[in-house]
């Protein structure tokens, strides 16, 4: 579906910010997008849109060069920026706008999202809280029904109902024609929906790997045992004891992923 090769992109010529980056992006996917601040995250999102032009490489999105920016990309595509603001209209109105833009666009199922948000349709964008604002536009770029959607820090400013919410929606708009890409610092509030995990940062990937993949070599725990920490391949200070990630030697034993506690290994296997 989505394949990069190659990619670099500098916003100076002194610095490459993204420097011969590549990557894979499969139908089916829930894809967790994982880096530090600062290394190229939203810039990677802004070119997979078609929004930036790389300075060298190639992204390929069904076929099409996003920043060439046709027809058929834009209405197979959708973003949820961190921040974006909405008009004064009503859902209603603002459906009768944009749905005709995204061909595959399902009233029911935007009904069904705002159900799951605890909002009804017949809301008023204008008079919504931000948090109220991200679920209702969540709510729409779920129902486009677009083959890719990219979401960045979609949990910022939602509360613990409209997390737990923002996972079940998540998953019921899952589909084996439909990508997920999600930018995220809040890997709690995402871990138990992704199948897919991209660590990387502005040279390029630093871990890509199923979930499933994961769970099969390391093993994530919780202990109060030093002894134990000092012998795992990386521990995290927690109140109470430290989170750990162990080689997994026994199949029997596999665990969770802990997606903090993958992410400081994996930065700790490279140097950071």
């Amino acid at each position: 579906m989505l394949q990069i090769k190659n990619l670099s992109y500098s916003y100076s010529r002194k610095e490459r910010l993204i420097d011969n980056f590549s990557m894979t992006l499969e139908k089916g996917t829930v894809c967790g997008l994982l880096g530090k601040n600062g290394a190229g995250k939203s810039t990677l999102i802004y070119l997979i849109c078609g929004l930036l032009r790389p300075k060298a490489g190639t992204i390929d999105f069904c076929g099409y060069t996003p920043f060439d920016r046709k027809v058929g990309f834009l209405e197979d595509i959708f973003l949820v920026p961190e921040e974006f603001s909405l008009p004064n209209i009503t859902l209603d109105e603002y459906i009768s706008i944009n749905a005709p833009f995204y061909p595959k666009f399902n009233r029911e199922h935007i009904e069904r999202y705002l159900d799951i948000f605890e909002l009804t349709p017949d809301l008023h964008l204008g008079r919504l809280s931000m948090g109220q604002k991200k679920k209702a536009f969540i709510s729409f770029a779920m129902a486009c029904n677009t083959s890719l959607l990219i979401l960045d820090e979609p949990t910022n400013g939602l509360d613990i109902t409209a997390k737990r919410s923002f996972r079940r929606a998540i998953a019921e708009c899952m589909d084996d024609e439909k990508s997920i890409l999600i930018s995220t610092h809040q890997v709690y509030d995402v871990d138990k929906i992704l199948d897919h995990v991209i660590i990387t940062d502005r040279k390029g990937i630093l871990l890509n790997a199923s979930m499933t993949e994961v769970a099969e070599k390391y093993r994530f725990n919780f202990t109060t045992d030093r002894d134990r920490a000092a012998k795992a391949l990386i521990s995290l200070d927690v109140p109470g004891g430290m989170n750990i990630a162990e080689t997994l030697e026994d199949p029997s034993q596999e665990t969770d992923v802990n997606l903090e506690t993958l992410f400081e290994l994996v930065l700790s296997q490279n140097g950071k």
